[in-house]
């Protein structure tokens, strides 16, 4: 049985990313189950954190490995939160709204433009020297006000470009189809494919 590991202990990355790697013909495995920890994001880019969380858990579970590192950028605050989204109030994701909506207090919707970006990388081992990389982005701005339920991280404040609605108020099919981590999935859904083939 082809089994991969999902290099996360995020519930709602793991939810999005296993409907994503649905179509392969392969078991994907949080990496909780194996009973590994999340790895020390030293990393100042996302590749850095991705391969970094691949490199762990594939090292601890003598599997292949998949990790995303993903965050929102906000041009007009240089950048950030970026990779420092998912801690950038350290305390959790409403405190980290919060912050984010202080942070653009004042600020027109075009200096509220923002973009998701998501990294991913998957490593067949901890000493693969040719992981496979792949990005993805999702463009839109932060809106003055949280809306929707579903979703997480930033998604309640995150309007996409052409949307009226944040993404925590949109179908999980249509989120799942737009996302920053469907499009680098979507990159490398072709060399998935020949890891893993249809049975």
């Amino acid at each position: 049985m082809n089994r991969l590991v999902l290099a996360s202990n995020n519930n709602g990355k793991l939810v999005e990313l296993n409907s994503l790697l649905e179509p392969l013909a392969v078991t994907v495995i949080p990496q909780r189950e194996l009973g590994i920890e999340d790895a020390e994001e030293t990393g100042l880019t996302f590749i850095e954190n991705a391969i970094l969380k691949a490199r762990h858990a594939a090292s601890a579970s003598q599997l292949p490995c998949l990790a995303d590192d993903s965050g929102i950028v906000v041009p007009a605050l240089g950048g950030k939160p970026g990779i420092y989204s998912a801690r950038f109030s350290g305390q959790g994701d409403q405190a980290n709204n919060e912050k984010l909506l202080d942070d653009l207090a004042g600020l027109s919707r075009d200096d509220r433009q923002a973009y998701y970006v998501a990294v991913i990388a998957i490593m067949t081992s901890s000493t693969d020297p040719t992981p496979l990389i792949a990005e993805g982005r999702w463009h839109g701005h932060i809106a003055s006000k949280p809306s929707g339920t579903g979703g997480f991280g930033y998604d309640p404040l995150f309007i996409p470009m052409g949307y009226d609605t944040t993404a925590a108020s949109m179908a999980p099919e249509v989120k799942k189809s737009l996302s920053h981590r469907s499009k680098a999935l979507a990159v490398l859904m072709p060399q998935l494919n020949a890891l893993y083939p249809q049975q």
